[in-house]
């Protein structure tokens, strides 16, 4: 409606101020979670506004031959930008939680300054109506969704999740009814924000899917895998809980790795052969690389480690690129922005929920064999048989983000005021690199298994929808074997017949 880079460049200048007022904020306790999170929706925003566009203005601004590419180095930058801030994060959170948002700001800047002065918008301006009553139900929907699945996890009674917690149930419930009564909107007003007619489009709607299963399987990855790190593995070899952080982020560098050697790579290949094979076969391997994963002791050998995730990456790769060049090239150019929009929302909202599913399954294995091993480690090391039983039948929940924060969660769980009754040499004991993650090894390793399986299938179904997108198509090739392609406002009629066999 009003050009892409417009929209791109005010993502930047969003991001780049809610990243200022976060990093200059003064409350504490819950005022400041309430301030931090809102700041963080914020620069959601923000980031939404670039991630949508990206794809679009890359999609016009590049030949048929050439998107492959042009997505791979834009992808492999995203994720490599991802990466450093995590080794980033590591490194400032320690000195003050205010710089990891501080960091943010020279880039957002020099990002804002250099879009407005060189992008140019080769786009065609469409002039619509907002689709109101669509943006309300999906967004109402959405977020119940979202939000019924993060507190899922979250402990409800004398339950370790929430799962029948009638509040999570009436959000995830009330988040798809709303999400349905969208899809019937969508369908019958004149500027639908979301353009279900696309997903006639075999090339993009498959596409879109398995992006979704490729993003439900390894969305909620890369947490559990920091939290293997920090609360079991690095301690274990030497590294203090407060130092994990920042080696976790550098152990998983092989990740980053693969994938930057395999984005751009794979582009290229998709724009002389198409998605499908690479697509296809890049999710096949990422079901491989996840059962490797399976394989692995929880007190790994690290170059083992390393080769796997390094595989991971690769495959991660392999089918990212190829994939969304052929959704994008799938479209006509009047809904390329429109596109973009829905497979990032398919992308993003699906990684929200594979967390929630993989630390369900994660804390389904704990909570079967944590408590028991909790309560008679604590007995042995003296500590109160009333304490112990206390902090045995808490959720395991507390101890993983514990964990994840770089902080002992033996600590946590027992306060200080249960630690200084206990012998100096046993608290340090307690407390220290070897008896939490020995405590946590099996109850874990049986999470992650679940979690692991449930990746590999998300896999093989993402490559299963890879192959079913057909053969390379591309809109308005015009070939002699090109497909049927009819897009009549305002009914938006699309119909495909077959395709491009170049």
């Amino acid at each position: 409606m009003y050009g892409r880079v417009k929209m791109y460049n005010l993502g930047f200048a969003v991001f780049t101020v809610f990243s200022i007022l976060l990093a200059v904020g003064w409350m504490h306790g819950a005022a400041g979670a309430l301030y931090l999170i809102g700041g963080r929706v914020c620069q959601g925003v923000g980031s939404a506004l670039l991630m949508a566009n990206s794809s679009a203005i890359l999609t016009d601004a590049f030949p048929i031959n050439q998107r492959g590419l042009a997505l791979g180095i834009n992808m492999m930058a995203a994720t490599s930008g991802s990466f450093i801030g995590l080794i980033l994060g590591g490194v400032l959170g320690p000195l003050d939680w205010r710089l990891v948002f501080l960091a943010s700001v020279p880039v957002g800047i020099l990002g804002t300054v250099w879009a407005y002065m060189m992008l140019e918008d080769r786009s065609e301006l469409h002039p619509a109506r907002i689709d109101w009553w669509g943006n309300v139900i999906f967004a109402v929907g959405l977020v119940a969704l979202l939000v019924g699945i993060t507190y899922g996890i979250d402990p409800y009674g004398h339950h370790e999740m929430g799962w029948t917690n009638p509040a999570v149930l009436a959000g995830v419930i009330g988040g798809l009814v709303m999400l349905g009564i969208f899809c019937i909107i969508e369908t019958r007003v004149k500027d639908p924000m979301f353009r279900v007619p696309l997903f006639r489009i075999r090339a993009f709607s498959m596409g879109n899917m398995a992006s979704l299963l490729a993003s439900l399987g390894r969305g909620g990855m890369m947490f559990i895998l920091i939290i293997w790190l920090q609360g079991i593995w690095l301690p274990e070899h030497g590294y203090s809980f407060s130092r994990t952080p920042l080696w976790a982020g550098i152990y998983l560098v092989p990740l980053t790795i693969g994938f930057l050697i395999a984005g751009p790579i794979s582009g290229i290949l998709s724009d002389r052969y198409g998605a499908r094979p690479f697509a296809t076969g890049g999710m096949v391997l990422a079901a491989l690389s996840f059962w490797l994963l399976k394989s692995l002791p929880v007190n790994f050998a690290y170059p083992t480690f390393a080769c796997v995730i390094l595989l991971n990456g690769l495959a991660m790769g392999i089918f990212s690129s190829p994939n969304r060049a052929g959704i994008m090239n799938s479209l006509p150019p009047d809904e390329r922005g429109a596109g973009a929009g829905m497979v990032n929302t398919f992308q993003n909202s699906a990684q929200v929920l594979s967390m929630g599913i993989y630390f369900t399954l994660i804390i389904w294995g704990l909570a079967s064999q944590l408590p028991v091993s909790l309560y008679h480690g604590l007995v042995v090391h003296g500590v109160p048989v009333g304490v112990a039983n206390r902090v045995s039948h808490l959720s395991p929940v507390g101890s993983l983000f514990a964990a994840f924060l770089g902080i002992s969660p033996i600590r946590s769980l027992l306060g200080p005021s249960v630690l200084s009754q206990l012998p100096h040499a046993t608290a340090l004991y307690l407390t220290g690199r070897k008896f939490f993650p020995d405590l946590i090894t099996a109850p874990f390793k049986r999470g992650l298994d679940l979690a692991f399986d449930f990746s590999i299938a998300s896999c093989l179904l993402g490559a299963a929808c890879s192959w079913i997108r057909g053969k390379r198509y591309i809109y308005g090739d015009g070939g002699p074997n090109a497909e049927r392609e009819v897009f009549d406002e305002p009914d938006f009629e699309v119909a495909q017949s077959e395709v491009i066999t170049e």
